[in-house]
């Protein structure tokens, strides 16, 4: 048959390559946004994509078609127009669908570009197969195979082109590649049809039909133009929303992740396994990893083992019924840095679903500085600033909480009231530092003593309670005794050996109150009761206590109101010159004429003047009264006697001790020298500081004596370096110096060192001739006692002043 020849119209080849580059253009820029976009985005995307980009093929292919010149009439059967396009299709799906895997192998490329080619060489040959005319298509087997391997060769090559661009889409140069790309891909496409076209060969046949369900080749120009139209369309219009919307979604992005980064908390992204998908600055402080380190990694390795199990939990429960526990909320536990150290931190969670999976957001935030903050203030308001140990608020808390517990399980508690014996002293005489120091290695010794589960707490000063739970009168005994050993060593503070003691009361719940202030004053009550009975000790309160603190705060109020009353009077009692018998001197002795209980002895309320402090108001009134009263015999003509006033150590230490001496000598007119301050040895332990104030008196011209000398703790040394004018003898040596033989070698011995240091001495308690010969044999100077006079008012002192002035007799 004769064989029709044929010719290519060129304009029309070139706009045949121009389509298969803009379809290769389309479908490289739609490859891209299915790889971005997850869930029904990406199907919608894969559709669209494959549509346009086997549209784009398609229409390629007939515009090579209309390229195309047969000297005969050429049209062409609708239905195989239509079937020519799906398998253009199909071969774009899978195209697009192996391109936007995450992972693409090897064995992906091969086997989808054995598909894709099927596809294409299907579309062209069935497109052939539309064209109806008077003639007949042969192939050339060599050409048919080789377009077949072109078209193989093509799919492969779009495939990698689409991958790379695919994988370099965040790259600057993503335009050029994509344009390259498409340069290559749209010419190895025609490459591929017209190799195939030139493998067919027409031959005249006139027996064959035209049928009537055709296309004529104008129709089918307008229905390629359609299609190219619809394929420029489709892809630079979805292109260009959507790049507004990825600059939008971008710009959001990036505002969120600058969020995220400068947070200083952590905020921490994982998926539904706990696998961590995002980390950002806060965290990289807060845990000193870095990002590319724990990517991947299971979030939990950031808490400690023993969170790791309830963190397990929660999140297994969350993924199995969607609600949160107790994560929904803000908690604080411990985190884990990189070095393995812990640190304190607030953790919430939040849970949200996209595209079918569940992701997790945790905030984390490094509660450091705030924890050191409520330890600050919790150590200010609970604690006691020198020790540490538990102060009055906390253990107030505590006994509430062990009162409600004891009542519940009908338990036995106990306090102890504890204070320090001799701590004043040492606390005076070294100082309030090396005091400071004493209070905190007795609190170690107290917690020592205590154990767990009890509470010492520290009430202030050298005060102590511990609170006992669930305790019995046995077990109480048994600790008091512990306490009282710890005690029995001495503490070595600075080179200094300290020994201080407790003394103890011990209150019961609920037989001695069942409330924390009842409990905690009648231990108090105990304790005071220890004291008068030695100290060093420990007592169980008794309701009987109640009946001598009841009288000594009443007399503590009556001794508030006694000087404005003028409740207090002045007894005298004469000081005997012991070789003439003459009086030399009297000391002044206060008396209280209560108005309740009549006449008080000094015994009864001077202690208690001295723990209240109002010793100083008292002593300044008897100081005043007595050189007075000195001064108004001198002034009715009587001989100048020396007046003695006890000074207590109180009074000694107050910064205006010599003020107040003045002005009582101002006041009354009285010549330094007829006054006489009586000193405990106590007030003279602290030698730098009463050196000081006695040779200030001294140099006054006021007489200086140590009374009650040999009961305190002496030393020779300050007699030698001390401006010191007399001794007194206590009066417990003197009554019993026929009885002790020891207390007479002391008499002797003290007189004999007194002369030696040219110090006069008097003895007190003298009360028989005998006392008064042994005194006189020895040559001690003066004497005091019943033998010559009892304390007696100023008016009967008077008397015997102007009995001796007269008559000139001697007392005894």
């Amino acid at each position: 048959m004769e064989t029709i020849s044929s010719t290519y119209h060129l304009s029309l080849v070139i706009f045949s390559i121009v389509i298969a580059i803009i379809a290769s253009f389309a479908a490289l820029d739609l490859g891209i946004r299915i790889h971005k976009a997850k869930g029904s985005a990406r199907l919608a995307w894969l559709s669209g994509g494959s549509f346009a980009m086997g549209m784009g093929i398609w229409s390629m292919h007939f515009v090579a078609m209309l390229a195309f010149h047969l000297t005969i009439s050429v049209t062409y059967q609708l239905s195989m127009v239509i079937y020519s396009i799906i398998p253009a299709l199909l071969a774009s799906w899978i195209a697009l669908s192996i391109i936007s895997r995450p992972v693409m192998r090897k064995s992906h490329v091969f086997v989808g570009a054995i598909f894709i080619a099927t596809g294409i060489v299907s579309m062209h040959y069935i497109g052939m197969e539309a064209m109806v005319m008077g003639a007949t298509i042969t192939y050339n087997p060599f050409l048919w195979a080789l377009s077949a391997i072109i078209a193989y060769v093509v799919s492969l090559v779009a495939l990698l082109l689409l991958f790379a661009v695919k994988m370099n889409a965040s790259s600057p140069r993503i335009m050029l590649r994509k344009v390259v790309s498409s340069l290559i891909m749209g010419v190895a496409i025609a490459g591929m049809h017209y190799t195939g076209m030139s493998a067919a060969s027409f031959e005249h046949d006139h027996t064959r039909m035209i049928s009537q369900n055709t296309l004529d080749s104008s129709l089918l120009a307008y229905l390629i133009g359609f299609g190219v139209l619809f394929v420029l369309g489709l892809a630079f219009a979805s292109t260009f929303i959507d790049r507004r919307f990825e600059n939008q979604t971008n710009m959001s992005e990036r505002r969120f992740r600058s969020v995220v980064e400068s947070a200083h908390d952590a905020i921490i992204l994982a998926d539904n396994k706990g696998a961590i998908i995002s980390w950002n600055k806060g965290a990289n402080l807060i845990f000193d990893y870095e990002e590319q380190e724990v990517i991947g990694e299971h979030i939990q390795f950031l808490f400690p083992e023993r969170y790791v199990i309830a963190y397990q939990h929660s999140m297994e429960q969350l993924l199995r019924t969607g609600e949160m526990n107790e994560l929904s909320n803000t908690i604080e536990l411990s985190g884990l840095r990189k070095d393995q150290t812990e640190l304190p931190i607030e953790l919430s969670i939040a849970v949200w679903k996209e595209e079918g999976n569940t992701f997790f957001s945790t905030i984390i935030r490094d509660i450091s500085e705030r924890k050191k903050a409520e330890d600050k203030i919790n150590q200010m308001v609970y604690r006691d600033p020198l020790t540490g140990l538990p102060n009055r608020h906390l253990l107030n808390d505590r006994l509430k909480h062990a009162l409600d517990q004891a009542h519940e399980n009908k338990q036995m508690i106990g306090i102890m009231f504890i204070d320090l014996d001799r701590f004043k002293y040492i606390n005076d005489t070294l100082g309030h530092a090396m005091g400071d120091r004493l209070l905190l290695e007795a609190s170690k010794r107290f917690e020592a003593s205590a154990g767990k589960g009890n509470t010492v707490s520290r009430q202030g000063g050298d005060e102590f309670i511990v609170l006992w739970v669930n305790t019995s009168t046995d077990e109480m005994i048994q600790k008091a005794r512990i306490i009282l050993e710890q005690f029995t060593k001495s503490f070595t503070i600075e080179e200094h050996e300290l020994f201080v003691t407790p003394s103890i009361g011990i209150s019961l719940y609920p037989s001695d109150g069942v409330d924390s202030d009842t409990l905690i004053k009648n231990a108090d009550t105990a304790m005071y009761r220890v004291k008068e009975l030695g100290k060093n000790n420990f007592q169980f309160y008794t309701p009987d206590m109640n009946e001598a603190v009841t009288r000594k705060m009443q007399m503590e109020i009556g001794l508030r109101k006694a000087l404005e009353r003028k409740e207090f009077r002045v007894y005298y009692q004469p000081q005997i010159d012991v070789n003439t018998g003459h009086v030399i001197g009297t000391e002044a002795l206060i008396r209280w004429e209560h108005p309740e209980w009549g006449h008080m002895s000094p015994a009864d309320f001077i202690p208690l003047a001295e723990e209240t402090g109002l010793i100083i108001p008292i002593g300044e009134w008897v100081l005043n009264e007595a050189c007075r009263q000195n001064k108004e015999w001198q002034t009715q003509g009587y001989p100048p006697l020396r007046m003695a006033v006890n000074m207590s150590s109180r009074q000694f230490k107050q910064s205006n001790l010599i003020d107040t001496v003045s002005n009582a000598l101002d006041l009354s007119g009285l010549e330094p020298q007829y006054l006489e301050l009586e000193l405990t040895e106590s007030i003279i332990q602290d030698s730098k500081y009463a050196i000081t104030t006695m040779q200030k008196l001294k140099d006054m011209g006021i007489f200086l004596s140590i009374d009650d000398f040999g009961t305190g703790y002496s030393s020779l040394n300050y007699l030698k370096h001390f401006p010191i004018d007399s001794l007194k003898i206590d009066q417990s040596f003197t009554r019993n110096m026929f009885e002790n033989t020891k207390d007479a070698a002391l008499i002797h011995t003290i007189i004999t060192m007194a002369h030696n240091l040219e110090l006069k001495v008097i003895a007190e308690g003298v009360e028989t001739e005998e006392q008064l010969q042994f005194l006189l044999q020895r040559q001690c100077n003066e004497a005091q006692g019943y033998l010559f006079s009892r304390p007696i008012p100023a008016k009967e002192m008077t008397g015997m002043i102007k009995k001796q002035y007269t008559y000139g007799d001697k007392i005894i």
